[in-house]
């Protein structure tokens, strides 16, 4: 199911259109009668060449330019906007891994990632209770760099099965006896879709409002 948040930008487009055709259309006006005023009041004896006259053309074409630009990009822009919502849409039902460090216990399985800046010839995965009490660690062993992913089956460091819920935990990666920075990535499941003024976001397990730019790996 996709939640679209209504977007009333639009409703206001001709008006935003119309406003920048006035302003461009100012601006060359007040442009142009500036450089009237400066050719009738130049100085005879020591006129504007026509290096100066070509300089001051061009400044005026430039500014036209820019303004131009600008609203080309802004109807690119606004033409993405549908074609985010259904890429997102598609993601519905699918497992995702984003930028956080809670991990969920299921039925005696949990799934989490993480993201190396540089491969390492030894990492790590400390798992913590809510209680911020450490429960598991998981040697993962050496890992090259960029996305991985690592799961537990629920056990602590004696082999109890730990209940069901909500955990958090850390990568922390080494190469040659120095630390190497890890982003840690949870796993979650899409369940909707919203779409703003904001752009298009995800509602992923236990996170609301995730950008769809955060989602680093669909499953």
């Amino acid at each position: 199911m996709i939640n679209a948040t209504t977007d009333t930008s639009n409703l206001f487009a001709p008006a935003k259109a119309s406003t920048t055709a006035a302003k461009t259309v100012n601006e060359q006006d007040r442009f142009m009668t500036l450089l009237v005023a400066q050719m009738k009041n130049q100085d005879p004896l020591n006129p504007m060449d026509n290096a100066q006259m070509t300089s001051q053309l061009a400044q005026i074409s430039t500014v036209s330019g820019i303004d131009k630009l600008n609203t080309t990009l802004q109807a690119l822009s606004d033409s993405m906007a549908p074609n985010q919502t259904l890429q997102a849409a598609s993601m519905i039902g699918h497992g995702v891994m984003v930028p956080g460090n809670g991990v969920d216990l299921a039925n005696g399985l949990a799934l989490g990632g993480f993201e190396l800046t540089q491969p390492v010839d030894g990492a790590a995965v400390s798992i913590y209770n809510q209680a911020g009490e450490l429960v598991r660690s998981i040697d993962i062993g050496p890992q090259p760099a960029g996305l991985g992913k690592w799961q537990w089956d629920g056990k602590d460091g004696a082999g109890t099965v730990m209940p069901d819920g909500s955990y958090s935990f850390e990568v922390n990666g080494a190469q040659g006896g120095t630390s190497v920075a890890a982003t840690g990535l949870q796993f979650g499941v899409v369940s909707s879709v919203t779409q703003s003024a904001q752009g298009v976001t995800l509602d992923v397990g236990r996170s609301a409002g995730v950008a769809l730019s955060q989602v680093k790996q669909i499953l």
